[in-house]
């Protein structure tokens, strides 16, 4: 069976299912965002909820401002809410009573400032953080359009992240440049990279990058919540964010209505889960060996039948 999700990419898109007998034909909308990885794990527990009986829309949301939708029901369930990222969005939501935390999704997310290892001799300090604030360091680091500052290329603004904040909290010698999407940030090191040219970037697992590209990633102050949430923790007495990003699950998260509208669909989203191996397999399918979406989806639907009729009930 193909799953189309493809014609999501440009917009939302409706799929109804085989019509089986399911709590209520509304249908259950899914926030898609802007990388391989989300759109993969969208797609897969869409096509699993098809399969189920029940009707899905797919809807595109900005990763942090989708909470406000969940919180109206107007969006129903966002799959990949990163603790790197969305954690302290997460919390807040589900504080509201409007959000419930729909358990982890398998995933173990890291999300840090990365460099490659041919960097590592222009910057012997590394991957101790204090060698950034090094002058000769953050110059290797450098491009005309930065120098004598580093150049550190984060992710799209929507992705959060705070790097600007931890650049001022940490009094690093480097200027934050968004990549406008996520292809735009990892063709960033293809190019860097082929050239042993200098880049630090944002580099996250589970993903493809740091199994093609010799790496570390840069290793900061240990992350509590303290360090986002009180200024006088840390080692800058008056600033917050001096720490690197935190590390954790991935997690699902949806409308607190869902559980009592969707009571089958709401299981098998609670039963959902994968491991980084698929997910970065996945995800390097798509980017580097030209698989579409619908593809990569339907090729899991096919290999892991058991699996998900499981989640099911089937």
């Amino acid at each position: 069976m193909k799953y189309a999700l493809g014609g999501v990419l440009a917009g939302a898109f409706m799929a109804t299912a085989a019509m089986a007998e399911v709590e209520s034909k509304d249908p259950i909308k899914i926030t898609l965002h802007d990388w391989s990885g989300q759109l993969i794990n969208a797609g897969i527990i869409g096509a699993i909820l098809e399969e189920a009986g029940y009707n899905v829309d797919y809807v595109q949301a900005d990763y942090i401002a989708q909470f406000a939708g969940l919180k109206t029901g107007d969006l129903t369930l966002a799959v990949e809410i990163w603790a790197t990222t969305g954690q302290e969005a997460l919390d807040e939501a589900v504080a509201s009573g409007k959000v419930v935390n729909a358990g982890e999704t398998g995933m173990q997310a890291i999300e840090e400032w990365w460099y490659p290892l041919y960097m590592k001799e222009r910057c012997p300090g590394l991957p101790n953080w204090e060698a950034l604030k090094e002058p000769a360091c953050a110059e290797a680091f450098s491009t005309p359009e930065t120098a004598p500052k580093g150049r550190y290329v984060g992710g799209p603004v929507t992705w959060g992240g705070f790097d600007e904040e931890r650049v001022d909290a940490l009094d690093l010698p480097f200027e934050v440049v968004h990549a406008g999407t996520d292809a735009a940030l990892f063709a960033e090191l293809e190019s860097a990279y082929q050239r042993q040219a200098p880049v630090m970037l944002w580099v996250y697992v589970p993903h493809w990058a740091p199994a093609k590209y010799e790496g570390e990633f840069v290793e900061f102050p240990a992350w509590t919540p303290e360090c986002y949430s009180d200024p006088s923790w840390g080692i800058n007495p008056d600033k917050a964010y001096d720490c690197g990003k935190p590390r954790g699950p991935i997690w699902k998260a949806a409308w607190a209505g869902m559980a009592d509208k969707w009571p089958g669909a709401w299981k098998a989203v609670e039963a959902y889960k994968l491991s980084n191996d698929e997910m970065s397999a996945m995800v390097a399918a798509v980017d580097l060996d030209g698989m579409s979406v619908d593809d990569v989806v339907d090729q899991w639907m096919d290999d892991n039948e058991a699996r998900w009729k499981a989640w099911i009930g089937q």
